[in-house]
């Protein structure tokens, strides 16, 4: 079940806030291995120390390191537990390093009485997507909308457990770019944590003050080959707990322009999943509209002279064509036909930041022939979902400023590798998602 290594600490390389990343010798070979001092306590060169190396050997993205167990012989760099400090919650639980934290719904914590009585979200947008690299470009769409907006991030436990892992949370913490980050479930190391996603919103809003939250797993994301088996399951269970609670439920797609694997190029079949068949609850769903000034006529575009609009065989129903202005097209009909997804995900994890161009991104969001035709794949692909769906509103946004915000991200954006100029219509989705969500904020009155 785990394969274990012991080695010698032969260099200390560059980590992060919450993160060791050791130069380790093992069996003469070397190797990266991640520790977390709250953990394990702090190496140094010269320490012995125990690994983990199940995921290492196997090649996989998701826990693609050794991981430092343990320091056998420096008892004296082991963490403690002050005498009397408080908090009961439990999280990797009866795993050999369960950490014990002080949660925010904890009684014997500072905010247990606030979310004794708390129950409404007041209408507070919850944005829930599936892959953690969309969090920043998300974060850049939000902020072009709304530049002063509290955004909470809520990291669920469906991949990393350790937010420390997340060098894009770091860096946005850094930047200014979170109010708060609140770790749900089994995740831990926010600056809240909470037993349930449930209790993470009513913190993130009467306790942070967040005008919106981004429900969102950690770093790592796993998928099986099947239709139900994979973390982002989680994202539709994210915004039914947000309806239930009186929230805003805003449903982040998946996109793709150029993901080799069918079931993810254009709309994801994550998304169709999870918002389709998982979500039980209204919500609106975000697709991005290029701006009339980039389009040129292609196989996707309406002839001259077209409205725009074509009419539903069914119903007379219409809805606009994918280039259309930005605008709410009300819900589209609700006859069901025959749910069908492309083919399953194979496994796949988080792959670590992609090279660094002056920003720190690659490439740029351009105008090409191919985002044109993704983004016109999605529209059909978003309107199929919404009528096999009712639950789900589509909603065109606007993309003007966008890829000036997502140049501007304080972060690498990397999805499964791919940076912003390789895979555009992705971060572009999830900042228009942003967006939306950024314009349902209800302002105090």
């Amino acid at each position: 079940m785990i394969t274990w290594r012991e080695g010698e600490v032969r260099e200390l390389l560059p980590g992060w806030a919450g993160v060791q990343v050791l130069g380790v010798e093992v069996q003469g070979e070397r190797v990266r291995a991640l520790g977390y001092p709250d953990l394990v306590g702090s190496a140094v060169v010269g320490d012995r120390v125990l690994l983990n190396v199940t995921a290492l050997e196997r090649g996989l993205g998701t826990g693609g390191y050794a991981l430092v167990v343990a320091l056998p012989d420096r008892p004296d760099a082991w963490p403690r537990r002050a005498e009397g400090e408080p908090g009961h919650l439990v999280k990797g639980r009866y795993a050999p390093l369960q950490p014990m934290v002080l949660g925010v719904d904890d009684p014997e914590g500072e905010h247990h009485a606030t979310l004794a009585q708390a129950d409404d979200l007041g209408g507070m947008p919850v944005l829930a997507t599936d892959l953690h690299s969309a969090l920043p470009a998300v974060l850049a769409g939000v902020r072009a909308e709304r530049p002063r907006a509290r955004v909470a991030y809520v990291m669920t436990d469906g991949a990393a457990l350790p937010l420390a892992w997340s060098r894009t949370v770091a860096g946005l913490r850094e930047a200014g770019w979170l109010a708060s980050t609140v770790t749900a479930g089994q995740a831990f190391g926010g600056d809240l944590e909470a037993v349930t996603v449930h209790t993470a919103l009513l913190a993130a809003r009467h306790v942070v003050g967040a005008d919106l939250a981004v429900v969102i797993q950690g770093p790592g994301n796993l998928g099986t080959e099947t239709r139900w088996g994979f973390s982002g399951v989680a994202a539709g269970e994210a915004l039914n707990a947000a309806a239930v609670l009186g929230g805003r439920p805003v449903a982040g797609l998946r996109v793709s322009q150029a993901d080799a694997r069918e079931r993810h190029r254009g709309l994801s079949h994550h998304s169709t999943t999870a918002f389709g068949r998982v979500l039980a609850h209204p919500a609106d769903l975000p697709v991005p509209v290029l701006p009339p000034a980039q389009r040129t006529a292609s196989a996707a575009d309406a002839p001259s002279g077209h409205t725009g609009r074509a009419p539903d065989a069914r119903s007379g129903h219409t809805e606009p064509a994918p280039d259309a202005p930005s605008g709410h097209t009300g819900r589209a009909p609700d006859a069901r036909s025959g749910h069908t997804e492309p083919a399953p995900d194979a496994p796949s994890g988080q792959t670590g930041h992609a090279p660094d161009a002056p920003s720190g991104h690659t490439g740029r969001v351009g105008d090409s022939v191919a985002l044109r035709e993704c983004l016109a794949l999605v529209h059909r692909q978003a309107r199929d979902l919404v009528r096999a769906a009712p639950h789900l509103e589509l909603v065109e946004v606007a993309t003007e400023d966008l890829p000036e915000a997502l140049a501007q991200v304080p972060v690498p954006l990397s999805t499964m590798g791919r940076g912003l100029g390789d895979d555009p219509a992705a971060f572009l989705t999830a900042a228009a998602a942003g967006r939306y969500a950024a314009r349902l904020v209800v302002d105090p009155s």
